[in-house]
């Protein structure tokens, strides 16, 4: 869809004539819950209709824009237990779904996520913003997403029939969608940290979402590899995991992983960048990354 269509998408919903867009939401109910069962079954009773809202960084845009209208809408800010940083082992973080984005950046156990955080946004959106929020919205161009699939997170979820737990590639079924439900509510994220790790991002400004994000992690001795911004859901190179299996590091593996990776996504052409362009980066970001995570002084937890 070209630009100017999304004209009619978000005109006056009152006045089909305005050129002006509506930047007023329409009528919600509104509701916060002392816990998450009363947060779950708020959104049950709403027959599917109801929206979780936390740090509210993608959700009031869309609601202003009239481009979303839930009946209600679930303030799950109140909810006690949700913003905490947790270590479950010497190998695993859990990180609470009102953690926002400025905690990530400030916190010390996991650099890699620290590194991903400070990549999001701008200082407003980063202090209000959350990482469960930036989870099940799901943006494959967004930058903790891409993390969550390089290490093969644990996404903790309650819901009208109790609690369980999905991986990264449960989770993520396409642009902006995902395997939750209705009335579950996302509730933690736990994340293997890595013994070394490497970043790199390609952005047209500071803040911009990612032309192309990489993130490359060791985990358990193997190399993982996450692509942003090149498909419907952040990308694991396969082919270029295989090549660097048993965390090998020798910089022609590094140059034959990073084509593969090209080969593996699915780019097209966009306002932002065509496709020969955005698979050309896809190999040189992911060299980059390589090439950190490779580095001599191990980037695991401090």
């Amino acid at each position: 869809m070209k630009l100017g269509e999304l004209a009619p998408m978000v005109g006056n919903q009152g006045s089909p004539e305005s050129e002006a867009p509506t930047v007023k939401a329409a009528q919600f109910e509104y509701c916060r819950p002392g816990s998450v069962r009363a947060a779950v079954d708020a959104l049950r009773t709403s027959g599917g209709d109801g929206k979780i809202i936390a740090g509210g960084q993608s959700l009031v845009p869309v609601l202003a824009m009239r481009l979303g209208r839930p009946s209600v809408l679930v303030d799950i800010n109140r909810i006690p237990g949700l913003a905490r940083i947790e270590s479950i082992d010497d190998r695993t973080i859990r990180v609470g779904a009102l953690v926002r984005h400025r905690s990530l950046v400030e916190q010390r156990a996991m650099p890699l996520l620290s590194e991903a955080a400070s990549w999001i946004g701008h200082t407003a959106i980063r202090t209000r913003g959350t990482i469960g929020g930036s989870i099940a919205h799901a943006d494959p161009a967004a930058e903790l997403p891409v993390v969550a699939a390089a290490v093969d997170a644990n996404i903790h979820v309650a819901g009208a029939a109790g609690t369980r737990t999905l991986s990264a590639a449960e989770l993520f079924i396409g642009p902006l969608a995902t395997s939750l439900g209705d009335s579950d509510v996302l509730t933690a994220v736990d994340l293997p940290l890595p013994t070394r790790w490497g970043f790199a991002e390609l952005s047209r400004r500071q803040g911009d979402f990612g032309l192309v994000t990489v993130v490359a992690a060791e985990v358990d001795g193997q190399i993982k590899i996450a692509i942003g911004g090149v498909g419907p859901v952040p990308v694991r190179p396969r082919e270029a995991e295989e090549i660097l299996a048993g965390g090998s590091a020798a910089r022609s593996r590094l140059a034959e992983a990073a084509k593969a990776a090209a080969v593996a996504v699915t780019v097209g052409t966009d306002i932002h960048a065509s496709a020969a362009y955005r698979r050309a980066m896809t190999e040189e970001f992911t060299r980059r990354a390589l090439e950190q995570l490779t580095s001599s002084v191990s980037k695991g937890a401090a």
